[in-house]
């Protein structure tokens, strides 16, 4: 239906010879659907004619055509307008519930163009309808475009809404017959030249989409979908859900069908799971909207259980099924970008168990590696054949985690530059070695969680049994760089650097070279202490060089490279911020110090509790703590 090739004949016909009811209060008992005639005769030019000059205006072109072929048209009880009158029915409208004010009051000190025109509508416009529901098909001459087409609004009374509009007559009439296919497309017996074009166009787009081509294939969906060809809704949505990874899509009955279910059920059970007012006895509803589709209520449970606690796991069969226990293993250490290159590169081997999937939707719903597919990635997985189609390979998106560790002076996701951090890394160990390492009593490394969650959740000191309330117990994320070294890093926390401070380099440096860093942000209350910056590395139990940095002020120890050297890199005229850059750069430099961006502040890590960084206070030492409920324990 181009603009060159629309024929209001053709397409008043085939909406006739199309038509059935849609159930049976739209026809009485006897009535078969060639019974109805949804049209009258045409008008002569001459009606038309006469119409114009008793309103005082020449019609849209498109209604005028309309007319030409049918003087009237019964749309039918599915959208509020029954029946479309004829040249000698229309009238001016003249706004009789006295609407123009009341959008007037309503357009502020700067109102859009649109705005002003539907404020304007209710007095100018002309009126369709000559039976509805509450309902008026207004066209408006003060709404209309180079083509002298004339804007058509559809007000319903009943819901209080805003009317919608409609470029033109003929835009509003195709909506229409797309809403008639729509409502009657669940009838088996309603099948037709439309719906087996439409369905064509369906499978086509599942083709192209496999084969990496989505763009191609979204319109045809679309189209698809605005006639309610069943198939359609949910191809569209996992091309949506891709494109914008962190919304929420609907899939029905296909988390019912066995070989979906472990695609689409963990998908659907994620925002539920998520949500931030959830209350246990809150899961009923889904619960039964899942039975409802056809699906087992105890497996649903379950799989809304593991979602719910970070233990779920996406675990396809076969190549497919392989790499991605391959990217878990990857992304739950903190290498991200190289899980990210495993999922890729295995991409082409992801088979679709069925004709109603077109994408590897169940990584989503994966704790660890759900959170890596990013818009931009999402759109890569979709640019890539898959289940054997053929196509060109996407240009791969580029890599998030930068390099080093300058990141952390910057905004992110889950950071703000005035945040402080500390972190402890160890060369040659693996990151399962850190809590006997430097953990407290009987650490054990936690599922992967979110690093801030798990930081914001952990007991303060008074709250522990056992813990003295001089203790700064920390929570880690707990990782691997990409250079090699074990990482744990704190940077939630919110603990000051302070003279009972006692570096975890020694413990952590038995079986290998172990570097802490330690970040203490300038407070911004009046009184408070200066910045402080602090480095100590050591090795086979014995620390090698420290200093610590607060203000102008700088504590040394050992033999300090000259690349570390504080006095050269922390410049007194310098600001803060070139002072930290300057020594973060040079922490990657010259002892290849990194930390994962995107793990840290947007993926899950599994985590640990430190032992104390602050030593016990000395008989001659005052101690205050105080906690406050809105911040972090401060010592």
């Amino acid at each position: 239906m181009s603009d060159d090739s629309f024929n209001w004949h053709d397409f008043l016909t085939r909406w006739q010879d199309e038509w059935v009811p849609r159930d049976a209060e739209e026809k009485d008992e006897e009535e078969a659907p060639g019974d109805v005639l949804l049209g009258s005769p045409g008008a002569e030019e001459a009606a038309i004619a006469a119409a114009e000059k008793r309103l005082g205006r020449r019609l849209p072109p498109s209604y005028r055509e309309f007319l030409a072929v049918s003087d009237g048209w019964q749309v039918g009880q599915m959208v509020g307008v029954y029946q479309l009158g004829g040249a000698a029915d229309i009238d001016w409208f003249g706004d009789p519930y006295d609407m123009t004010p009341l959008y007037e009051e309503g357009l502020g000190d700067t109102p859009g163009r649109a705005e002003v025109l539907l404020a304007g509508m209710w007095r100018r416009a002309l009126r369709l309808e000559t039976d509805s529901d509450m309902t008026n098909a207004l066209l408006d001459p003060g709404d209309s475009d180079e083509a002298g087409e004339w804007a058509v609004y559809v007000y319903h009374g009943w819901h209080g809404e805003s009317p919608r509009r409609y470029p033109s007559f003929r835009a509003y009439m195709q909506a229409m017959y797309r809403r008639f296919h729509s409502d009657r497309a669940n009838r088996p017996d309603f099948v037709n030249a439309t719906t087996r074009v439409q369905d064509a166009h369906a499978e086509q787009a599942r083709l192209l989409a496999l084969g990496g081509r989505y763009e191609e294939a979204l319109p045809l969906l679309e189209e698809a979908l605005s006639f309610g060809r069943p198939h359609s809704g949910v191809l569209l949505n996992q091309l949506r859900h891709l494109l914008t990874p962190c919304s929420s899509q609907d899939y029905g009955n296909l988390v019912a069908d066995p070989r979906y279910l472990p695609e689409i059920l963990p998908v659907q059970a994620l925002k539920q799971a998520t949500a931030g007012d959830w209350r246990p006895g809150e899961d009923d509803h889904w619960l039964r909207m899942m039975a409802a589709r056809g699906a087992d209520r105890k497996t649903a449970e379950a799989v809304l259980s593991t979602v719910r606690d970070g233990t779920h796991r996406y675990a396809p069969d076969g190549p497919w099924g392989r790499a991605v226990a391959q990217a878990r293993e990857a992304a739950r250490w903190g290498a991200t970008d190289t899980a990210w290159r495993v999922l890729r590169d295995a991409l082409p081997l992801w088979a679709a168990p069925g004709p109603s999937l077109i994408a590897p939707l169940g990584l989503l719903a994966d704790p660890i590696l759900g959170p890596l597919i990013t818009p931009e990635r999402g759109r890569e997985m979709l640019a890539t054949p898959r289940t054997g189609e053929t196509g060109p390979t996407p240009e791969p998106v580029p890599d998030l985690d930068p390099p080093g560790l300058v990141w952390l002076t910057e905004p992110s996701a889950n950071r703000q530059p005035h945040n402080g951090y500390r972190c402890v890394w160890v060369e040659g160990i693996a990151p399962t070695d850190l809590p006997a390492l430097i953990g407290e009593e009987a650490a054990e490394l936690s599922a992967p969680i979110d690093p801030r969650d798990a930081t914001w959740r952990a007991p303060r000191p008074h709250e522990r049994e056992g813990v003295e309330l001089w203790e700064d117990r920390a929570v880690v994320a707990v990782g691997r760089t990409a250079e090699g070294w074990a990482f744990a890093f704190d940077g939630f926390s919110g603990h000051r650097l302070n003279t009972l401070f006692q570096s975890p380099a020694r413990a952590a440096s038995s079986s290998g070279r172990a570097v802490v860093v330690w970040r203490d942000p300038r407070r911004r209350s009046p009184g408070d202490d200066p910045s402080a910056f602090h480095l100590s590395v050591a090795d086979g139990g014995k620390e090698l060089y420290a200093f610590t940095v607060q203000g102008t002020e700088i504590q040394r120890s050992g033999t300090i490279p000259e690349a570390l050297d504080p006095a050269r890199l922390f410049h007194p005229e310098d600001t803060e911020p070139d002072r930290e850059l300057r020594m973060l750069r040079a922490l990657h430099t010259e002892l290849g110090l990194s930390l994962p961006h995107f793990a840290l502040t947007q993926g899950k890590l599994h985590t640990f509790t430190t032992r104390s960084w602050t030593r016990a206070p000395h008989a001659d030492e005052a101690f205050t703590y105080v906690h406050i409920s809105l911040g972090q324990p401060q010592p």
